[in-house]
Parts: structure tokens; sequence; C-alpha cells
């Protein structure tokens, strides 16, 4: 009798695509409003474009860096959704699987950030083009001054204050 099962969730039904980005367009609104790491993140990735652009990346280099600063993004977000989806499932208490699911995913963040970093340092290592480019950097202090304040405020003051019940860490 397999064949006169019903399955117990009804059936799915697919929003029109404009609401699917809507959707997902929502989601990194929100982790960019609540997440201080993912405002760290992006402010990195900012400041390597800026120096990628005074570099002088050829278009290959340019992919793999955009593809790293996209992977630490993506982790982040990720990482955002796994936390949060672990405190709605302990309902605010500590439980250790709780703890083990939100380590987990902290730490393929930081993967994924050592990994960039890995990626920046091959990007940006060679001795012959990284000092023209610091001395580029200097004789035009007022842009780079701008986005160094632009993270330091992104990353240092708070933008929302979550009401939620987290797990803390280390419990």
């Amino acid at each position: 009798m397999k064949g006169n099962r019903q399955s117990p969730l009804p059936p799915k039904k697919n929003p029109p695509l404009y609401r699917s980005f809507a959707y997902a367009l929502s989601g990194i609104g929100t982790a960019f409003f609540r997440e201080r790491n993912l405002r760290v993140h992006l402010g990195v990735g900012a400041g390597a474009l800026y120096f990628a652009g005074v570099y002088g990346l050829s278009r290959g280099e340019w992919a793999v860096l955009l593809l790293a600063i996209g992977f630490v993004i993506a982790c982040e977000l990720f990482n955002t959704a796994v936390e949060r989806l672990a405190d709605l499932a302990s309902a605010g208490t500590f439980h250790p699987l709780a703890k083990i699911a939100k380590d987990t995913a902290a730490g393929g963040v930081l993967v994924s950030a050592l990994v960039s970093v890995g990626v920046g340092i091959a990007l940006f290592g060679d001795p012959q083009r990284l000092l023209p480019t610091l001395q580029v950097l200097a004789r035009r202090p007022l842009p780079t001054l701008m986005l160094a304040a632009a993270v330091l405020l992104l990353t240092v003051f708070p933008t929302h204050q979550s009401r939620e019940q987290n797990v803390p860490p280390g419990k």
C-alpha cells in the first residue's frame, strides 16, 4: 500500500523568483545588522578590494580574490543560520548538541578566513609590487583613511542589539 500513503507535509509551493531574491536579500540585511563578525568580514573584504585596485591584479587574480571574499561571507551567513536554528531548537537553554553545532559552524568560518588570508598572502606577497603599492597609498591617504574609518565604524559600533536568548559560547 505504499502508493496510497500521503505525505504529512503539504505540497510545496515555490514563490515567484523575485520573491525568492527578496527573501535572500532580507536574510543578508538581517545578518548585516545583527552580526558584527559579518560586518568585520565585509570591511576586510572591502579593504582587500581597494588594495587590489591599487596593486593592479590580473583578471585571474581578481577572480581568486572575489571567490575568497565570497567564500568567507557565505560561511558567515551559514554560521548565522546554524546559530539561530540551534538557539531555536534549544529554546534559549544550554544544550550540548546546540553548542557542538554552533562551535562547528564557527570553525567553518575560521577555516574560510584562514584560507582567505593565505590567498591574500599569495596575491599580495610580491615585494616588487607591494612597495610601489604602499607608496601610492601613502601619497593619497584620504581614501585609505576614509575606508579605514568606515570599517572601524561598522565593526566597533553595534547596529542592532538582538533581543534573542542566545546559547552562550563555550558552554
